[in-house]
């Protein structure tokens, strides 16, 4: 099996580039059809649709209806047909821009990516991720190709709620050691392929990064400022997360996500804040040691990401409850048969029990 590298077309990073959006679609299209939220569209709006005026291309927004299942993909389908759009923009956060990659995907138009948030490394994947109406995991949906640009306005992202970038930190931070498995497993990634030396390294980049980064940004955050350490940690969450998690391969930390989906309690946390004990519950499985465990743990708590089942919202800790997590997890298309060991459920819940327990040891509740 031959390795595979892919990665957007071109990936913007700065201050006030959602000033230019008008200025990159016109290089890809005469009419776009912007999947944004209400309040994203209070938001940024207006600054929006001056960029498209001053480019002289049109644009017609449409409302997310929050989440990136069939029926949304299939009501955005219908609207780009009606409007004549040759160009799909997703603004917002995760869900929003799986949303518009499929869409542009079924529509086969090109796609623009414009994050106001830090908290995924979808931006830059040729990939959905496919749930219900109600907010469970279905499938990825790989597409054939990644977005024609990813745009990044740092103002934007340094002034969104600083709980959206640490959760992309928390998905970031299960890069590296899932594009490990893989590179140990020989896995197949979602770009087809095996894990090469280059995504490898840009996966450790993207842990280097977070780990020396990553405490700094967290304070910078707290007051609304961009600094330098921001500005890498973006990049690291977008950027290099994403052609990290995606040339490099996914394992058990985001199956294990895709396990806790199942339970609603865990529908109100951000999706890096559930890879993230993801994460942990990995490296339990992989039985790493005690000093390597310990430094991750401790990054994890620096930056204020969860480490404790009852951070997540859970509660209910016991057998009953937690076994279908760990089900879901294993199940037959996901991800934790990447690793480069059999897995079943009963070692996912165990690895989650102590995980758990890890986690409020650190935290001083154990």
């Amino acid at each position: 099996m031959s390795t595979v590298f892919i990665s957007p077309s071109k990936y913007v990073q700065g201050p006030n580039e959602m000033d230019n959006i008008g200025s990159y679609t016109k290089q890809l299209g005469k009419k776009a059809l912007c999947l944004i939220s209400k309040g994203g569209y209070k938001r940024q709006g207006n600054q929006i649709e001056k960029s498209f005026e001053k480019n002289e291309v049109q644009v017609v927004f449409d409302y997310f209806n929050g989440e990136c299942s069939k029926n949304e993909i299939n009501r955005l389908k219908e609207i780009v047909k009606e409007n004549q759009c040759d160009v799909m923009i997703g603004v917002g956060g995760g869900k929003i821009f799986d949303t518009a990659k499929a869409v542009a995907y079924y529509c086969q138009i090109p796609v623009i990516v414009a994050p106001t948030i830090a908290s995924t490394d979808a931006p830059c994947s040729a990939l959905s991720v496919i749930y219900s109406d109600e907010g469970v995991f279905e499938e990825y949906l790989f597409l054939p190709s990644n977005p024609n640009l990813v745009l990044m306005d740092t103002d934007i992202i340094a002034k969104s709620p600083v709980r959206l970038t640490v959760a992309g930190m928390g998905d970031a931070m299960a890069t590296y050691f899932e594009a490990r498995a893989c590179y140990k497993s020989g896995a197949l990634t979602c770009a087809g392929g095996k894990v090469g030396v280059a995504a490898l390294g840009i996966a450790k980049l993207c842990f280097d990064t977070l780990i020396e980064e990553g405490p700094k940004a967290r304070v910078a955050l707290d007051v609304g400022a961009c600094t330098k350490s921001v500005e890498k940690i973006i990049e690291a969450n977008t950027l290099l997360s994403g052609i990290g998690f995606e040339s490099g391969g996914l394992a058990g930390a985001h199956a294990i996500h895709n396990g806790l989906t199942v339970l609603e309690e865990c529908h109100s946390m951000n999706h890096g804040e559930k890879v993230n004990f993801g994460t942990l519950t990995q490296l339990v499985l992989e039985n790493i040691k005690e000093e390597e465990l310990n430094y991750v743990l401790s990054w994890m708590v620096s930056v204020g990401l969860p480490v404790t089942l009852e951070q997540l919202g859970i509660e209910d800790t016991s057998r009953e409850h937690l076994m279908p997590v760990a089900i879901a997890a294993c199940a037959e298309n996901d991800t934790l048969h990447n690793m480069p060991f059999e897995v079943n459920p009963e070692m996912v819940y165990n690895a989650m029990l102590a995980a758990d327990a890890y986690g409020r040891k650190k935290i001083g509740l154990f």
